[in-house]
């Protein structure tokens, strides 16, 4: 029997290769059925099953996930983490959220801060950017040569391979907007007083950054797709789509894992509370 088609497999990295971004149009919706209702619905569906899947996977405590969220400005990172993650218990859930390293954090190697927020056994991380930014940010803004973001991949795909050979899953998710797409999302934030907060000076330079982003990103991402630690392209211009495609990824990611309930003792199941 032929295998049934699978429309994400295009949008799936799992093996180092030359990219370039032109070829993924970030207004496309390989998950949707058309119905933006819909579409809404089964992403409500689809947080109410992985709230169930991250329980087991807490009382499982043999795996650990990290999930990586990388993303120009207004690309919805913030936004995924409400709608796919949003309804998960905390115990077991949490996010970190990079920003520009601290002095003493530049005192150690790019790798060392990132090392200490990985997941514990039973936990999943979602890291709202990550060290993906200690090698784009650096090469656009010319403070690594080409040579030394080479360097920098090889280590990544290193870092990432131990944390896959010491139990911890690795998912991550590239969300792709378009630059239409981003002009309108910060001009909305501009123009709210309740999200003007969320606006930096600087997201205008890296706005006038775009191509170089769209080029480092391309060459980031290809070398540093693996089968331990691969790499999803996510058309974001579409909020809906963006999280119905993660939580359809997830959810199928939770369930290919041999996830049980830890055995409890016999003497339990005839006790009575009273």
């Amino acid at each position: 029997m032929p295998k049934p088609h699978d429309p994400l497999a295009p949008y799936r990295l799992a093996a180092e290769t030359e990219l370039d971004l032109v070829d993924f149009d970030p207004a496309a919706k390989p998950c949707s059925g058309g119905d933006k209702a819909a579409d809404k619905r089964e992403v409500e569906a689809l947080a109410l099953e992985l709230d169930a899947l991250q329980n087991l996977f807490y009382a499982d405590r043999r795996f650990k996930l990290l999930v990586v969220l990388q993303g120009l400005d207004t690309s919805g990172k913030d936004g995924t983490l409400r709608g796919v993650f949003g309804r998960m218990s905390p115990l077991g859930v949490h996010t970190v959220s990079w920003k520009a390293p601290s002095s003493a954090e530049r005192d150690h190697d790019y790798l060392w801060r990132i090392h200490q927020q990985v997941p514990a056994a039973g936990e999943i991380t979602v890291f709202n950017r990550s060290h993906y930014e200690d090698v784009l940010v650096p090469l656009v803004n010319g403070a690594i040569d080409t040579k030394q973001a080479r360097q920098r991949y090889a280590q990544i795909r290193d870092f990432e391979r131990l944390l896959s050979e010491t139990g911890t899953v690795i998912l991550k998710f590239m969300l792709h907007i378009s630059k239409d797409e981003q002009r309108e999302r910060l001009q909305a934030r501009l123009d709210d007083p309740e999200k003007r907060w969320k606006f930096q000076a600087s997201d205008l330079q890296t706005r006038a950054q775009w191509d170089a982003y769209q080029r480092a990103y391309g060459r980031a991402l290809g070398a540093t797709a693996s089968p331990w630690a691969p790499w999803h392209i996510v058309p974001a211009d579409s909020k809906t789509h963006r999280n119905l495609m993660i939580a359809r990824l997830l959810k199928t990611s939770l369930q290919a894992l041999p996830l049980r309930y830890p055995d409890l003792d016999p003497a339990l199941a005839k006790l009575k509370v009273q």
